[in-house]
């Protein structure tokens, strides 16, 4: 039988993965369902302790938690595999479940711009002025990638915009891998559908989902670097810092700036 503490575990770490970071009251409060008494009485036999034979105890909660997110991916490429615009792929991630942040986000973000762009730009997840307005890059971080694209030329009739998440972490923390994990699927096929000839992901995380790396962004910035799409052909990939980034470390913008003007240069080159 489970204990209560093996419950408040289990209910803590579903907390945690939810993004759960503070409480509202002075003590927590767990809404458990009454079971019977999980202590044993005075008089019941001691409780042994674990030889060698007995078996190991199982985090049921982490094991458990592996295979949702395992079922959710799955999911969410078996849907994937069946739409074949974005219009089906916007319905569909409305529609879909398997991702936790559905239950906290107000509005589902997903892409914006030009369908048939010849770039498309990946940031991470949407913040409170996106989820509030239901659209990529609207907030601080979006007036300021608004400027940096008018600076080479393009603006979002001619260029896509698109995160990995199309929900709000709560609190706007980091996405975590799992949730990265199960609306990746999602976002590699708007990549299919759109099947541009350049992305610029807005940050490190973006470029690492989409690569499988974990390079961090100040080794992966400046050069370009390869994407293959699911056909198999593949798209240039050039990775540079986050806009909110930027804003809170204006002395990075230097950098930044030369990853735009190298995402110009090849633009032109193709025109």
């Amino acid at each position: 039988m489970m204990t209560e503490t093996s419950s408040l575990q289990e209910i803590l770490e579903w907390y945690i993965c939810a993004g759960v970071d503070e409480i509202c009251a002075e003590e927590p409060f767990f809404n458990m369902p009454k079971q019977a008494s999980a202590m044993p009485s005075v008089s019941a036999e001691p409780v042994k302790k674990n030889t060698p034979a007995d078996t190991p105890m199982v985090r049921h909660a982490t094991t458990e938690l592996a295979q949702a997110t395992q079922t959710a991916f799955q999911n969410a490429k078996d849907i994937c595999s069946k739409v074949t615009t974005l219009d089906e792929l916007r319905q569909a991630v409305e529609t879909f479940e398997g991702c936790a942040l559905k239950m906290t986000a107000a509005h589902t973000v997903f892409g914006d711009g030009n369908p048939q762009a010849r770039v498309v730009f990946v940031g991470e997840a949407p913040g409170a002025d996106e989820d509030r307005i239901g659209t990529p890059f609207v907030g601080r971080s979006g007036h300021l990638l608004n400027k940096m694209l008018a600076a080479i030329g393009l603006d979002r009739t001619s260029c896509y915009i698109c995160n990995i998440l199309p929900w709000r972490p709560p609190g706007n923390r980091t996405p975590l891998d799992s949730e990265i994990a199960v609306c990746l699927p999602f976002l590699k096929k708007q990549i299919d559908l759109i099947n541009p000839d350049f992305i610029f992901t807005l940050g490190g995380s973006s470029a690492n989902a989409l690569l499988n790396t974990a390079e961090s962004i100040s080794r992966m910035r400046g050069r370009w670097l390869e994407y293959t799409k699911s056909d198999g052909s593949s798209a240039k990939l050039l990775a540079s810092f986050h806009p909110a980034y930027l804003l809170r470390t204006p002395g990075q913008k230097s950098k930044s700036w030369a990853d735009f003007l190298r995402l110009s240069k090849e633009l032109n080159k193709k025109s």
